[in-house]
């Protein structure tokens, strides 16, 4: 009897939550709640898709390890819930593990956790829950020989192990559903689980790259592959000579030293506070060794992150490949290794569409601003979504210059409260009370060290300082950068969230013509599509936006938008 008709057999309905568990070589273990199934196969990813075809379950697994089967095998599920994922959600943080999310689920204290190699001080009971081949043991904790593979060893283990990762799932969403918007929380599990299966893809495929163009940029930044160290200590050499060139009497010193940095611009008439880009770019024109010292930067950088090295290790068979996560540490942005979240400007031409493809580019325009519009439900804000560039009704009814109102949404946002942004904001507080207000509290509730929560109900921790005490001012700095993160982390968070159910509705609705997500960027989406389906991959791409929206958006009549077009280099969009 197939996996289906078992399924089918005990009454699964499509839709119903399905642990999974399972090894490509071995088979699979699934789990209903109320029955468990052992399948024996060499091709258990056949028999998971059939079933995913026919019932369209929420497949419930327990990390990316399963996602990243999923991935390779191009199984087209939906509908999953990721146990790992879903603790990030509702514990906060990154770091954490299958025995750490389920001590937590049940109470357990995290250094009571049993790790490998540990006297087992409890396997000597005679009842179930010393048995071996239980995964809980009597004290509640998941076995580690379990965690650390053990549930691998058979069809019958498999169904076991998911059958507690269906358990864990329950727990969980009796968690959310104590949210301050529960709906929106389960809605958040649900994209945030599927988004981290895109991670598993987005691993997989890989980013599309022209390798002679990525040689030829490198080349021209750092010369020819070096054949010894010898070569690369004489290229850095070369690198920096285009800066002593400028200084008279040309002398050496350590360009990757700031100190040394801001000695030789003092010698040149420029006694600055820093070396930062942005200052720096202030400076331009101030003496021809800034020009060649932003130049040697760029070089520098290629060199020491984007040189050969690294096209070695990350870049095989025309595609630039890292790890992937849903979520970082702190507000839940998508991340990744490689460079594929900071590669420079100067890398941008070499990333390339296959031949007889093309780049769907797609860019959230103004999306924080928008975001605080939603969360907030400020009505004046609301209202100044609707216009394609927020900042001009927001300048007029400040009666300032839009760049100003840009600075002053922006600092209020990021918790700037001085400089050419203090009397403008101001202005907002007294216009956007509603908006304001909201960051206003949050702020307030993360400057007293406590945690905070976006809309979609991820917890973001705040942090204790144990330098503080008996020292006031350090208090008082601590407190104040908490709350300046407290309320960037609310909004950014809950811009995050809409940039998965964005994400996640784009990678579904671009299935049918083979299209597929080749890069999360913060706020941006590339779409890598057959050119013959292009125009419709863009129109797929820009619809999305309001279904987004309508599953998102606590306030229904804020307007997203983003700026999309078909290029065939990445470097072609205007950015």
């Amino acid at each position: 009897m197939s996996l289906v008709e078992s399924l089918q057999r005990v009454g699964v309905e499509p839709g119903q939550p399905l642990g999974l568990a399972l090894h490509p070589d071995i088979g699979l273990g699934v789990a209903t709640g109320k029955d468990r199934f052992a399948l024996g196969t060499p091709t258990p990813l056949d028999a998971v898709a059939e079933a995913n075809e026919n019932l369209h379950p929420r497949w419930i697994w327990w990390d990316k390890v399963t996602a990243r089967l999923i991935a390779e095998a191009g199984v087209p599920i939906d509908r999953c819930w990721d146990v790992i994922t879903v603790h990030r959600l509702l514990h906060g943080g990154w770091r954490t593990s299958i025995a750490l999310a389920w001590a937590w689920l049940h109470g357990l204290s995290p250094d009571s956790v049993p790790q490998m190699g540990q006297l087992g001080l409890l396997d000597g009971f005679a009842d179930e829950g010393s048995n071996p081949d239980n995964p809980v043991r009597p004290d509640r904790h998941l076995r580690p020989e379990w965690v650390d593979g053990g549930w691998q060893q058979s069809p019958e283990r498999m169904s076991r192990w998911a059958e507690v990762a269906l358990s864990a799932a329950s727990l969980q969403r009796v968690l959310l559903a104590d949210r301050p918007f529960p709906d929106k929380a389960l809605s958040t599990a649900h994209s945030e689980s599927v988004a981290e299966l895109l991670s598993a893809e987005l691993e997989v495929h890989g980013l599309p790259v022209d390798e002679s163009e990525a040689q030829r940029i490198i080349a021209e930044a750092v010369g020819p592959r070096p054949a010894s160290f010898e070569d690369e200590e004489a290229s850095r050499a070369r690198r920096d000579s285009e800066v002593f060139r400028h200084l008279d009497p040309p002398h050496n010193i350590n360009l990757r030293s700031p100190t040394d940095v801001k000695a030789m611009l003092r010698r040149v008439g420029l006694d600055l506070p820093d070396t930062r880009a942005w200052r720096l770019e202030q400076a331009r024109g101030a003496h021809p060794v800034v020009e060649a010292l932003l130049t040697w930067r760029k070089r520098e950088r290629i060199a020491t992150t984007y040189g050969y090295r690294w096209l070695d290790e990350n870049i095989a068979n025309a595609r630039l490949r890292g790890s992937w996560s849903s979520t970082d540490g702190a507000a839940g942005r998508m991340t990744a290794s490689a460079g594929l979240h900071n590669l420079p400007a100067d890398m941008r031409p070499a990333i390339c569409a296959s031949s007889g493809h093309v780049f769907v580019r797609a860019d959230l325009g103004q999306i924080e601003p928008r975001v605080l519009a939603a969360v907030s439900g400020d009505p004046a804000l609301v209202a100044a979504t609707q216009d394609d560039d927020l900042y001009q009704p927001v300048a007029k009814r400040l009666g300032v210059e839009r760049s100003v109102a840009k600075v002053a949404v922006l600092g209020a946002m990021y918790g700037a409260t001085t400089g050419e942004s203090a009397n403008a904001l101001r202005g907002l507080e007294k216009a956007y009370p509603t908006a304001m207000g909201l960051l206003a509290r949050t702020a307030a509730e993360g400057s007293a060290g406590n945690d905070v929560m976006t809309v979609g109900g991820r917890r973001v921790r705040m942090w204790t300082d144990t330098s503080t005490v008996g020292d006031i001012d350090r208090a008082r700095a601590v407190a104040a950068a908490r709350g300046r993160f407290a309320r960037n982390a609310v909004i950014q968070g809950a811009a995050a969230e809409f940039f998965k159910v964005w994400a996640v509705i784009v990678r579904r609705r671009i299935r049918p013509i083979r299209g597929q997500i080749a890069l999360c960027l913060h706020d941006e989406l590339l779409v890598h599509v057959n050119e013959d389906h292009a125009e419709t991959a863009a129109e797929i791409v820009a619809r999305a936006i309001d279904e987004a929206a309508h599953y998102w958006s606590p306030e229904p009549d804020v307007r997203f938008l983003a700026d999309t077009c078909l290029v065939q280099r990445w470097s072609d969009a205007k950015h």
